[in-house]
Parts: C-alpha cells; structure tokens; sequence
C-alpha cells in the first residue's frame, strides 16, 4: 500500500518548474476518470438494511453537505445492483475504512455475493437499521431524505441520525487507482 505523504506533496507545490502533463479542451469519458484519478478520496462502505433487504458497496463518491442538520451525500449507480434495496429502505449507513480495512473495500466493491458481504467485519446497528462497521474510523447511520438523478447516477442526501467514531488508524485513501494510507502528520 502506498503512503499518502505530506512531504512529497508539499515538495512537488513548491517546485516552480511542474509543468501540466496535458491541457484538454474537450472532455469525454477517459478523460474525465483519468482527472477524477488524480482526486484522491477516503474509501467507504455505504451498507443498508430494511424492507427491501440488506445491501452493501463501495464508494468514494461522499463528501459532507451541510451541518445543519448534519448531512452527507452519496453517489450511486442507478444500474447497480444495490440500487433499488437503497432506494426502497431509504437508509444507508456510510462506514469510512481505516488503512487495513482494503480487504473489506475490494468485497463489497466487487463481484462477491450479497450474503457473503457481511460475513468479514463486526457489525451492529444503531438507529436506522442499517449495519454499522465496528471497527470503521466513523460510521454515518442516515436517513435518505432526498434524491436528485444526474447522469448514470443518483445523488441520495443523507442526514445523519447517529454516528460512531474510533480513533488510532489512518485513513484508506483511493488515489490514483490505487489504495494508499493517509498519514496523521498533515
């Protein structure tokens, strides 16, 4: 696994003579996931369980939208296989992976079945249902109060309900198509 350093960042801004590799004008697919590479993000595991059944996948597609009240947006693919579970149970639990948890990331983000998902980790539940990773760096149980559809996805903002935290692991990154470790120097 590749360190995310600070130091090496910080070297490379200061050196004046980086020239861009590639200037595009005209955005298309690969050229887009290429940039989006380059964007590095903290690797979850977005789990979900009610009426529908119980579903899980991987995403880095999250981020925070607002503290007031305390939500959160999630990215998914209307042609996945969770899709219509997350739409249906309309809960979602996002569960951020510390460094040593890529096992778990490449589980639920493959072809693994649905019940074999779950069967690696600890899970409990706190208010909505849906499975909370004991051991994630933080777990985000949420309710779905809004969707918006945008391209091949839909945007599912979430506002959190309960959280759950732990401390003393690094992050797992996803950065240029690879998992690395933040470190906690930054």
């Amino acid at each position: 696994m590749q360190k995310c350093n600070q130091k090496n960042a910080s070297e490379l801004l200061s050196t004046s003579h980086i020239q861009p590799s590639s200037i595009h004008l005209e955005i298309n697919q690969d050229i887009f996931r290429q940039g989006m590479a380059n964007l590095g993000a903290a690797v979850n595991v977005i789990t979900t369980e009610g009426p529908a059944g119980q579903a899980g996948f991987t995403a880095s597609a999250v981020c925070s939208v607002t503290d007031t009240p305390p939500t959160l947006l999630v990215c998914l693919n209307r042609s996945a296989s969770v899709f219509q579970t997350f739409k249906k149970n309309e809960v979602l639990c996002v569960n951020t992976l510390a460094a040593h948890q890529s096992t778990l990331s490449t589980v639920f983000g493959g072809k693994t079945p649905m019940s074999e998902r779950f069967t690696l980790g600890e899970w409990s539940k706190l208010v909505t249902g849906s499975p909370i990773l004991n051991e994630a760096l933080v777990s985000f149980d949420c309710e779905i109060v809004q969707s918006m559809s945008i391209g091949s996805h839909d945007v599912l903002f979430c506002e959190v309900k309960a959280m759950q935290q732990q401390s003393g692991h690094n992050a797992l990154m996803y950065f240029n198509r690879n998992y690395c470790e933040l470190q906690t120097a930054c």
